[in-house]
């Protein structure tokens, strides 16, 4: 079983095995079809591709952040509408060292599906290696899939609030130290972070466009938290989507607990009176 990474050679090993499901999560924020059209030109074989704003994330409303959760009875009712069941061995991957796919990890495994592994170095990886692509559309044989929701992996704001006015959490903001910062917020119509927030930005995770050895993240991630407890460490990002890139890094690194804040950001701004910071 897969339940952080898989490198390009595991796949080729395993894609024919007919419980396994890849999913294409390919997206690009500044232009929403980019990733659609990306797919439709050519994928790994076999590839069904989710869509960030319409499969990974709820419509936008006046009180929430960019990329709110799913309903995710309608996503796990696309899982198995993908052909997932409950012994199915999923891999997802993008064109962005996981960036977007690490969306998809968080919620499967938010809906206690634990095989569930990000391809490690994306569609780069695969194609480094002579994998082929093509343009097919499959036609999976819809499954029963039943989920059970993993408690308290994911934070509301209030319960963000209230954490954070008792001292029991520590946020982790995945975003680029300038964003964090305050310096330019190319997105976000506010800048800055919440106050007491860490940066730990995503692309610390990675070498050469993979991710870094456990053993480096495990040194790395210590180094951050210092001798905060894995168990209170929560991720937050621009949106709740970048997010899950370090959790994934926390796990491929064995710190194993930490939890998410989806609404991130862009939602903590949307009620003038909370507070944010400014430089480091």
């Amino acid at each position: 079983m897969f339940t952080t990474i898989i490198s390009a050679e595991e796949l080729q090993n395993h894609i024919s095995e007919s419980d396994w499901v890849v999913f294409d999560c390919r997206f690009n924020l500044a232009d929403t079809s980019a990733g659609k059209n990306a797919y439709l030109d050519g994928h790994i074989p076999g590839a069904i591709y989710l869509d960030l704003d319409h499969d990974l994330s709820s419509p936008i409303t006046l009180e929430t952040g960019r990329h709110p959760l799913p309903d995710l009875e309608r996503f796990v009712d696309r899982l198995a509408q993908a052909g997932v069941s409950n012994n199915s061995q999923v891999v997802v991957y993008d064109d962005c060292a996981g960036a977007m796919a690490a969306r998809c990890w968080w919620l499967l495994r938010l809906v206690g599906h634990k095989a569930v592994a990000v391809l490690d170095g994306g569609l780069a990886a695969w194609q480094s290696l002579g994998g082929e692509l093509n343009d097919h559309i499959p036609q999976p044989t819809s499954t029963a899939y039943t989920f059970s929701l993993l408690p308290n992996q994911n934070l509301t704001v209030a319960e963000v609030e209230q954490a954070l006015d008792a001292q029991s959490i520590y946020l982790v903001d995945a975003r680029a130290a300038e964003r964090y910062r305050g310096e330019v917020e190319p997105i976000d119509p506010i800048a800055g972070h919440v106050p007491s927030a860490l940066n730990r930005p995503l692309t610390d995770n990675l070498a050469e466009g993979k991710f870094k050895p456990a053993a480096q993240l495990r040194e790395e991630w210590l180094s951050v938290l210092g001798s905060k407890s894995v168990e209170a460490v929560v991720h937050m990002c621009g949106s709740g989507v970048t997010a899950c890139h370090n959790q994934l890094a926390m796990e491929i690194a064995g710190l194993s607990g930490s939890r998410v804040y989806s609404g991130s950001w862009s939602e903590w701004i949307r009620d003038p009176a909370r507070p944010i910071a400014t430089k480091s």
